[in-house]
């Protein structure tokens, strides 16, 4: 027996395994959602806007707070549970595993959406466009935009918020703070967020068409709202 309950605890574990996570299979990729003919180009880096977003950039630096600065840290983690504070605390993935495996293919969407929008156009983050520049979350040096952060916060709490129309104000506040915080930790410019919340929006639009979407959604959607006594 107590071989048995070992296994059983050793199986569980796997199942929230990061690597696990890593494997889930996207909804949709960059064939199927084609963001170079849904996105405007980037701004040149030339450009009156790019100066303007800079300076942004630059302003928030020196006026950020470390209350701000420990937020913005905290948003670099992409995963559905960043929306814990405004759910509750049932809200945890070991009570959640149909759920969170819904939500690890949610997340692998966003990637494989976005980065190949991102690999073709090739806009320089704050910190690579000026020396200036001192983000205070890990340094990336893929494409800025799309900001992926901000498109995957628009995309989960768009779904999520969908599951729990009751709290869909809370949770699309938190989904806007999480590609806010991309801009104050110094590693997105302003437009790369705006592009994000579009992407996000957009991505939630089409996979949300999808019998297979549909179907993991339900099931997921029903775990949710019993475990949180909905």
């Amino acid at each position: 027996m107590r071989h048995l309950l070992l296994a059983a605890l050793a199986a569980a574990s796997l199942a929230f395994s990061p690597v696990q996570a890593g494997e889930a299979k996207p909804f949709a990729t960059a064939k199927t959602i084609d963001l170079l003919t849904l996105l405007k180009p980037p701004p040149a880096n030339d450009s009156a806007q790019t100066r303007t977003e800079l300076g942004e950039v630059l302003t928030i630096q020196v006026t950020r707070t470390p209350d701000m600065e420990a937020a913005a840290q905290a948003d670099a983690v992409e995963n559905i549970w960043r929306f814990a504070n405004v759910m509750g605390p049932n809200f945890k993935a070991e009570s959640l595993p149909v759920f969170s495996a819904f939500f690890d293919r949610v997340v692998e969407t966003e990637g494989a959406v976005v980065d190949p929008a991102k690999d073709s156009w090739k806009r320089p983050r704050p910190h690579q466009y000026s020396p200036l520049v001192k983000p205070v979350v890990k340094i990336s040096n893929s494409g800025a935009y799309p900001s992926g952060h901000t498109t995957v916060g628009t995309l989960m709490g768009i779904v999520l918020s969908n599951m729990v129309p009751e709290k869909r104000a809370e949770i699309m506040a938190r989904a806007w703070a999480y590609g806010e915080n991309r801009i104050i930790g110094g590693i997105h410019f302003r437009a790369d967020v705006e592009a994000g919340r579009i992407a996000g929006s957009v991505i939630a639009a089409r996979i949300m068409e999808q019998p297979e979407f549909q179907t993991e959604f339900t099931a997921a959607k029903a775990e949710l709202r019993k475990v949180m006594g909905l």
